[in-house]
């Protein structure tokens, strides 16, 4: 037995419940990795941003691909090698003896990964469920409210899929109403925004879904105003934060909604299949959860993961994800997101052939950017991209965002960016010598 297992599973064995602390076992590349990002203290997050010394300490924490170059992080973030190698030994462990591990041993740990979520997320523990996405997350609250026929639910045309999915269903079963508003691509006036939804609020309305940030443009919504917009008419407001939890420097509490749910396997880089869910306390006991629960927990938050037998490996390793966040800071990753973006969309704005469908102002833009190639279809470029090039990224042919969403992650390099750029113009030169 390897060493660094035995010692592992020697401490797992004389731990229980709160008392095992996973920082306590933080692997010796974190260790090594916080050592080595201490020379840059002295950096502000836009200096930080800029430094390809500091970025270089953590592309190595990954183990991306060197054949294929990764653009569609918005989609599912790869984990660190510390992640990995906890979600390993969490699972060797477990297998020793599933039943008796998982749910009197690792199962007691789990408050310990809320206390970290709870403090990045500037809330309380007792107000987070542990999800195993957005989506999961967010049909819980769109299938949990007691609504009648009639009731109404507002959301946008640019809303996550799988979301409108969901809120479709609800109205087939349920016979409430869907309303959908457009919203301009791009569009860079907050007041305008909150107009489109406050005009659209009716005496029927009982609920505002949006995303904090539309993931097929990267377009910030200004979710501080809508919630109070939401507040001011009476009505729920929930926030699919899939794209903004470890993204953007903000406060769950500050934001003043009523349900706000995300993706840990995106930004956070925590391992594949968790998410959380965040309720108001006063409304945990008005929602019904997917899964039967004890009556004793109605008001609980407790009621909403009652999933069965469910990765504890996976959701246990969320604490590393944490731990390596908190190596380099939200506002430091946040700024380098937004200088990654800005690089690409700098090299390529020189093409008559390129426009840009996000935002350029930084308040409602962040790491994501989509734009389109004149005189090509979004899908078939990003073909030529992942095929040609070995570049991958995300196209859209949706009606209001037909392009290409460019996501590089914290891991990227500005090789990397570089190649993607070349590609691009090499695909919009040898589209003219066809005309």
């Amino acid at each position: 037995m390897p060493q660094d297992r035995r010692r592992f599973l020697q401490k797992l064995s004389s731990l229980t419940g709160a008392a095992f602390l996973t920082p306590t076992l933080l692997p010796a590349q974190s260790n090594l990795l916080a050592a080595q990002l201490r020379p840059f203290d002295h950096l502000s997050p836009e200096e930080a941003a800029r430094d390809e010394g500091y970025w270089a300490q953590i592309q190595r924490a990954y183990t991306s691909s060197p054949n294929l170059i990764n653009l569609n992080n918005a989609g599912v973030s790869p984990q660190t090698s510390d992640v990995q190698a906890k979600v390993q030994l969490y699972n060797q462990f477990s297998n020793e003896a599933p039943g008796y591990y998982m749910w009197r041993t690792l199962g007691r740990i789990r408050p310990v990964i809320k206390r970290k979520l709870a403090r990045l997320g500037d809330c309380d523990p007792s107000e987070l469920a542990i999800m195993r996405n957005a989506t999961e997350a967010l049909e819980t609250i769109i299938m949990g409210m007691d609504l009648k026929p009639g009731d109404e639910i507002l959301t946008t045309e640019q809303d996550y899929p799988s979301m409108l999915n969901t809120l479709e269903m609800r109205v087939r079963r349920s016979g409430i109403k869907l309303k959908k508003i457009p919203i301009p691509v791009p569009i860079e006036d907050n007041d305008e925004i909150v107009k489109h939804f406050a005009e659209a609020i009716t005496p029927n309305t009982k609920a505002v879904l949006f995303c904090h940030i539309i993931n097929m443009t990267g377009q910030v919504l200004p979710a501080k105003a809508l919630c109070q917009l939401a507040r001011e008419r009476g009505i729920y407001s929930i926030v699919d934060g899939a794209h903004s939890f470890a993204h953007l420097d903000f406060s769950i509490r500050d934001l003043g909604c009523d349900f706000y749910a995300t993706s840990l396997h995106k930004w956070l880089s925590a391992p594949f299949g968790t998410g959380m869910l965040w309720i108001k306390p006063e409304l945990i006991s008005e929602i019904w959860p997917l899964h039967g629960y004890p009556e004793g927990e109605h008001d609980k938050i407790s009621k909403f993961e009652h999933l069965g037998t469910r990765p504890f490996p996976n959701e246990l390793a969320i604490s590393e994800a944490i731990d390596f966040h908190d190596l380099i800071g939200t506002p430091r990753k946040e700024a380098r997101l937004r200088y990654l973006r800005n690089y690409w969309i700098t090299k390529l704005k020189e093409l008559p052939e390129f426009k840009l469908l996000s935002p350029s102002q930084k308040e409602f833009s962040c790491g994501i950017g989509t734009f389109q190639l004149e005189n090509w279809d979004s899908v078939k470029l990003s073909s030529t991209l992942v095929n040609y090039h070995q570049i991958y990224v995300t196209a859209f042919a949706h009606e209001a965002v037909k392009g290409v969403r460019i996501s590089p992650h914290i891991y990227t390099s500005l090789k990397d960016l570089d190649l993607f750029v070349a590609a691009v113009k090499r695909i919009a030169a040898e589209s003219k010598k066809d005309e």
